[in-house]
């Protein structure tokens, strides 16, 4: 693999990124429980097509630095995280691709700066409207009460943050199976409020599985032994932060292009360019690899129809 890995100090923060090709460049964002790794079969598949790919551990999370504050999460430090990278690679404008909270952070820099994104290709979250409504962790809690609701547990430190550190490998062997294509996320509501995440799932089966290694398990395991969880757990921890900076952009239409793997309704209710949607058939929340081989043709196809 022609990675080449960069450290560097990004946006007041130790961030790491992972980076090949030349040409046009895209940038993959992943979510939580992921890395830059998360996109491994993406990179090279796309670098060898004549991109240049740059894939950074997101604010929190694997080698790039988790500040211990929920502030340090909210749109202003992730979006400054994004534009800082582009300055500090030399590029004006690129691609960006997400996934999770990968995709809400590449649709907030949308609307903010949309003169540093060529498009954007979200996968599976699609651009949802603002509620005004009610704060979501006030909505959340509310729906905990009634059945075990992961974002509920991770609310409050440090129970999610000790028992998730305790059993690294037991969490994300778990966690990867529950939000494949091969499980239903939504049996973890049949457990009590006060049920522990990695209680509430059931079982996965013994790796390899068709779509993931044991080393391939096991660099996620790695990261995350070393890091710990609270990184990622104050991206939700800072929803409520999210949801007021939120509020000045309700009703505003980004012109940048868009594309998405996944639900064309909702996306284009933000971005009303929305020039391709594609679904994958039987892949679930890891659809990067879950369908390598079809993310990848997908992506090659948005990317060949931006340029």
């Amino acid at each position: 693999m022609n990675w080449h890995h960069h450290h560097a100090k990004i946006n007041g923060i130790h961030m790491h990124y992972v980076e090949q090709g030349e040409g046009l460049p895209i940038v993959l964002c992943h979510g939580f429980p992921h890395l830059w790794f998360s996109w491994h079969r993406q990179i090279t598949a796309l670098a060898e097509a004549g991109y240049r790919v740059i894939a950074p551990d997101m604010r929190g999370m694997g080698q790039t630095d988790a500040p211990a504050a929920v502030e340090a999460y909210d749109i202003d430090h992730i979006t400054a995280d994004l534009v800082g990278l582009l300055d500090h690679i030399g590029v004006d404008r690129a691609v960006f691709a997400g996934l999770d909270f990968g995709a809400f952070a590449i649709y907030d820099l949308a609307l903010r700066h949309p003169e540093r994104v060529l498009a954007v290709i979200g996968l599976e979250n699609p651009a949802a409207p603002h509620n005004p409504d009610e704060p979501p962790l006030t909505e959340y809690r509310r729906m905990g009460e009634q059945h075990f609701l992961h974002i509920e547990y991770f609310r409050e430190p440090p129970r999610a943050d000790r028992e998730l550190a305790a059993q690294p490998r037991r969490f994300l062997h778990k966690v990867f199976h529950t939000l494949s294509g091969a499980c239903n996320y939504f049996e973890v509501f049949k457990y009590p409020p006060d049920t522990s995440y990695i209680d509430a799932m059931e079982e996965p089966p013994p790796l390899p599985w068709p779509w993931l290694s044991e080393l391939e398990l096991e660099f996620f395991v790695s990261e995350y032994s070393r890091s710990g969880f609270t990184g990622g757990l104050n991206w939700y921890r800072s929803f409520d932060l999210k949801w007021a900076q939120r509020k000045p952009f309700e009703g505003i239409q980004s012109q940048v292009p868009a594309y998405f793997l996944g639900s064309e309704h909702e996306m284009r209710a933000i971005f009303p360019d929305l020039r391709q949607v594609r679904m994958i058939p039987g892949a679930g929340h890891m659809v990067q690899l879950e369908a390598s081989g079809e993310v990848n043709a997908i992506l090659l196809e948005f990317l060949a129809d931006i340029e």
